[in-house]
């Protein structure tokens, strides 16, 4: 069984910044591709920020410039550096795995249970 768990989240003022990190464990051989997505009340899930294996990075426009996205291949680790924070960055961020391939060879995809952002003064 794989499990993502996600830290970092909190509440910050406009301008602000946060470092969201997830680590993702159990039996895995290797993860394709680490993202963010994150989900704002009444609105539906949206890619913030995804990184392959390769370091191939897309990010949403909204967030273009000020948010960069990392991962360790070798920790299964991915991480969000969120700048200039705006009022609208505020949502439940979720980590995602897809394609996590597992030492019995099975192929599928994963989430992190959300980490909570708030921006405001």
């Amino acid at each position: 069984q794989v499990q993502l768990v996600e830290s970092g989240g909190g509440l910050v003022q406009p301008g602000g910044s946060l470092r969201l990190s997830c680590a993702a464990s159990g039996s895995i051989s290797s993860i394709y591709v680490m993202g963010w997505y994150r989900q704002a009340p009444g609105k539906q899930r949206e890619l913030v920020a995804a990184i392959t294996t390769s370091g191939s990075t897309t990010i949403a426009d909204s967030v273009r410039g000020r948010f960069a996205i990392s991962r360790d291949n070798a920790k299964n680790t991915v991480d969000l550096q969120m700048n200039s924070l705006k009022p609208e960055d505020t949502a439940v961020y979720y980590c995602n795995a897809e394609s996590v391939i597992t030492i019995d060879f099975k192929r599928s995809n994963y989430w992190g249970q959300g980490t909570q952002v708030t921006v405001s003064s």
